[in-house]
């Protein structure tokens, strides 16, 4: 058991609040890595002055334990978490219970000492052993984690405003594109999960942001202290309803409409946004083959290489769905087939999304349209040293030959790409290349329906 001392408060108010875990005035901020920064308003006013108070707060951290009111300060706080058997015992030492040894049979003895174990039967005689399993009277058992706070408020206080920071809930955004040729559908929701935290009608709010993490808060065991886990549910909300968000520091929060009641293992969903539309663009893609770094080497075998399906949704400023920041989550395309049924064709990552910047994600792999690449050439050459005392240059020269096949009945285009850190550049080439950046170039091959084309270029690398 992990224990806060409290010392003895002058001018006490002493308050037991043994209710529900999280009373309705409560409001959780919920970030994806975890953490939990719960707030609660307790409808109880303090004096100037010392104020000691009694609280039942599940997956507390009293490490964290702090005033949202300015005018009050934590002065001290002792944390007792749930009982185990030995705290049980611990407690009813001198008392006499029962214990049961098989089914319809029980014996009363005293506990007298729980380390070791002693216990004293009716007769006088003494076991060192427990006679059975302890039933416990209601009294010498916790049932959930008491905090014994001390609070110093400079002036007098009609409620009590106390903040901390659990761990253990979090959430998860994912988005709906629908294709419909050049445009997309696209929905949101956010998921909340939780694996021990309860909340009865609580007001909840969506964190996102890269958000350091520098402190471990201790983990209990089952001997007893804590476990900062916590257990989710997020309400439904309404389609009229709609997530309000702000920037707050350089995270958004997401303030999620209604009040939630969350309760272990159920989770429940949301909408971040209302249905919206956004013009669509697919690409398909053949990765490069140079090394990023390092030596380039001869690689006379054929190379079956895969097509990269993108999908980049645009998100134009100063519309409804362009100016919103899209959290971090998982993107699923969605398309009907010839019956009209949408059918799943691709799932992609993607980080967070500012307000005003298109939505990028790499879904899959084609399945119709297929790249072979091979090295049809390579030399080495060596190049005297930039100025004396320099150690000799390579230059390196490979030429390759990307066939492109298409087994769909409409043509297509299909970007061939290259991309190398260094020096390094195309001196030959059936397409003409266009330079995407200092490091990247690509070669816009057009493929007939049901044919295939075919692209050579040659590099020529210093280093």
């Amino acid at each position: 058991m992990k224990t806060y001392a409290v010392r003895s408060a002058r001018c006490a108010v002493v308050l037991a609040l043994l209710g529900a875990p999280l009373a309705a005035q409560t409001s959780l901020s919920i970030y994806r890595d975890g953490r939990v920064v719960v707030r609660r308003t307790v409808p109880q006013a303090l004096q100037q002055g010392r104020n000691s108070l009694t609280l039942r707060l599940e997956a507390l951290d009293p490490a964290t334990l702090f005033s949202t009111d300015t005018a009050v300060s934590v002065t001290s706080a002792t944390v007792r978490y749930p009982s185990t058997a030995t705290d049980a015992l611990a407690q009813a030492i001198g008392q006499t219970i029962s214990f049961v040894r098989a089914k319809g049979d029980t014996i009363r003895a005293t506990v007298v000492r729980v380390d070791p174990p002693q216990f004293r039967l009716t007769d006088g005689r003494l076991l060192l052993s427990p006679p059975g399993e302890p039933l416990f009277p209601a009294e010498v058992v916790r049932t959930s984690p008491e905090a014994q706070v001390v609070l110093d408020a400079s002036r007098a206080r009609q409620r009590t405003d106390i903040a901390y920071v659990a761990q253990g809930a979090t959430w998860e955004a994912l988005y709906q594109l629908i294709l419909t040729g050049a445009r997309a559908q696209v929905t949101g929701t956010a998921t909340v999960t939780s694996q021990s935290l309860r909340a009865d009608s609580a007001e909840v709010q969506l964190v996102a942001g890269a958000i350091r993490r520098t402190r471990t808060p201790a983990v209990p065991t089952e001997e007893g202290g804590v476990r900062w886990m916590v257990r989710g549910q997020l309400a439904a909300a309404q389609d009229k309803l709609e997530v309000a968000e702000e920037a707050v520091g350089e995270t958004h929060v997401y303030q999620v409409p209604g009040r939630l009641t969350i309760e272990p293992n159920v989770p429940v969903t949301t909408a971040l946004f209302p249905r919206s539309s956004a013009p669509v663009v697919q690409e398909l893609i053949v990765p490069g083959v140079l090394p990023w770094r390092g030596w380039m080497g001869q690689n006379p075998e054929p190379n079956r290489v895969p097509v990269q399906v993108w999908y980049t949704i645009k998100r134009a400023a100063k519309t409804a769905f362009g100016d919103r920041p899209l959290p971090a989550g998982t993107v699923q395309v969605y398309q009907a087939d010839s019956s009209g049924r949408v059918q799943l064709i691709g799932e992609a990552s993607n980080d967070h999304t500012a307000p005003g910047r298109d939505l990028r994600v790499q879904s899959g792999d084609a399945f119709d349209v297929t790249a072979e690449r091979v090295q049809t050439d390579w030399n080495q050459e060596q190049l005297p040293p930039i100025r004396r005392g320099m150690p000799n240059r390579q230059r390196v020269t490979a030429a390759y030959r990307v066939t492109v096949t298409n087994a769909k009945a409409e043509a297509v285009n299909v970007d061939v790409r290259e991309a190398r850190f260094g020096s390094w550049k195309i001196i030959e080439s059936s397409v003409p290349p266009e330079k995407l950046s200092s490091t990247e170039s690509r070669f816009r091959v057009a493929v007939p329906a049901g044919g295939e084309a075919t692209l050579t270029y040659t590099v020529q690398i210093e280093q």
